[in-house]
């Protein structure tokens, strides 16, 4: 796989910093050197929030926020190739997906576009109470201030967008951290949003040391918001750290899907390539499949073949299906909660020539088997035979997980059960729950997370209400 190896700096306050020390980015393909970035850690955290602080004494109107994300919706347009290559190259993402999350990424920021130009509180109606005659009230929303966003590697352009554009359509300025094992998207974002006339200030990228980062945006009072994407363990921690900041965590999943005897005939066709997209490393990867008895035959004939027809290889060719797991230490704990499942291995469980994990189906795994409860983010489904739908969604909701769920069936009242009845953030009927559009509201429950992302409600999330009345 040939790639071009990019040197970039640190942004902060407006200018491209150097510190001396460098980190290296390297392909989960190939183990070639595709990047090095300046590594920075405290002081540069702390020069960063000066900048932000700095930035927010002067507001952009909403107007020039607006058209700010909307030429940066353009420039990445302009770049797709670019940037889908950039992605697959430190993500190990194969292309077909990086050309995705690329167009995503341009969806993100135009529907951040429209949410700045709309951002407004609401009317109160004071002569609803006695009290309130002769008075008139509204709400105004106001932005929190600093943000501190950390983002995670699996999505290392589109998420990064996730927390930009939310932040400067709401009117912050942003401290961004970006996954030390993919940050070239972040700072090929950060280009083009100086390239788009942000002011310095309200954008800035560290790379460095996660805690050292992390302890600075934690502990200066001047981040009012911190916003997170990653680890469960690791975003429960920050909250606690913070209780004072307004803290959204996005996290993890172990996700289920209940196919039932009457679900359409596309199903094994729809499911097969969303558990191993990326290979498995998104949050809402299909992980768990439960089919009820009627169905199971059927569905496992069709399930197994296609997924074993998925093309594993090279991320840099067009045709590759699944690619690399993003480091070793990720394919060892991987092929050692295969091992440990309990299961019956239907497909998979090695790997290539190259050391990529084949896309591997467990069939009824034990209950308390990793693979059945926690989140593999690798390319592994499991099979579990279910005697009931009630049984498949007792079983669904058994993980501390609660982000995304999905159930196939053609009878409205399973499907409405489905909805009704599985813990998680989002269901999703007939579609596989790997399925996000950037404008809709995600995020999650229980272990998954505390806030919605999608950019109308990260605004909010990002902004203070704030109560005026007047006396007539």
């Amino acid at each position: 796989m040939a790639t071009t190896v990019a040197e970039r700096k640190l942004f902060i306050g407006g200018e491209w910093i150097e510190t001396g020390d460098w980190l290296e980015v390297r392909s989960p393909y190939s183990g070639d050197v595709v990047g090095r970035v300046a590594k920075g850690g405290a002081p540069e955290t702390t020069r960063a929030i000066d900048a932000a602080e700095q930035a927010l004494r002067d507001p952009l109107p909403a107007h020039k926020r607006a058209e700010i994300l909307v030429k940066v919706a353009g420039l990445l347009g302009r770049r797709h190739d670019d940037v889908a290559r950039l992605i697959s190259d430190e993500a190990g993402k194969p292309m077909k997906a990086a050309r995705v999350e690329a167009k995503r990424a341009m969806s993100t920021y135009t529907f951040a576009a429209v949410e700045a130009r709309k951002l407004a509180g609401e009317m109160v109606p004071m002569d609803a109470a006695q009290a309130g005659e002769g008075k008139l009230a509204f709400t105004l929303r106001i932005p929190r201030g600093v943000v501190g966003a950390i983002s995670p590697f699996n999505f290392p352009c589109n998420l990064v967008a996730h927390k930009l554009a939310p932040a400067l359509a709401a009117g912050c300025a942003v401290v961004l951290k970006p996954a030390s094992a993919t940050p070239l998207s972040a700072l090929l974002l950060a280009e083009l949003m100086e390239e788009a006339g942000l002011p310095a200030g309200w954008l800035n990228v560290i790379v460095g040391s996660s805690s050292e980062i992390g302890d600075v945006l934690i502990e200066d009072e001047r981040v009012a918001a911190l916003t997170f994407t990653g680890s469960g363990d690791v975003g429960w921690k920050l909250k606690e750290r913070a209780p004072r900041k307004h803290v959204g965590l996005e996290l993890g999943n172990a996700t289920p899907v209940i196919v039932c005897a009457d679900a359409p005939p596309d199903t094994p066709a729809k499911l097969a390539p969303n558990a191993f997209s990326f290979a498995g490393q998104s949050c809402i990867s299909v992980q768990r499949i439960y089919v009820i008895d009627d169905a199971w035959d059927d569905f496992v004939a069709e399930f197994v073949p296609k997924v074993e027809a998925l093309k594993v290889g090279d991320p840099s060719d067009e045709e590759t299906d699944v690619g690399p797991v993003i480091d070793e230490d990720a394919r060892k704990r991987i092929l050692a909660w295969i091992e440990e499942s309990g299961g019956e291995l239907l497909t998979g469980g090695d790997t290539t020539d190259e050391g990529l994990i084949r896309p591997t189906v467990i069939a009824n795994p034990s209950r308390d088997a990793k693979v059945s409860c926690e989140e593999v983010f690798g390319p592994v489904v499991t099979l579990t035979r279910t005697r009931s739908l009630e049984e498949a969604i007792e079983l669904a909701n058994s993980t501390r997980y609660g982000l995304q769920a999905g159930i196939f069936t053609r009878d409205i009242g399973a499907a409405l059960k489905g909805a009704q009845e599985l813990e998680f953030g989002g269901v999703t009927i007939n579609e596989a729950p790997t399925f996000r559009a950037d404008q809709m509201p995600y995020g999650g429950v229980k272990d998954s997370g505390n806030t919605r992302e999608g950019p109308a409600y990260a605004v909010r999330e990002l902004t203070e209400e704030r109560l005026v009345v007047i006396q007539l």
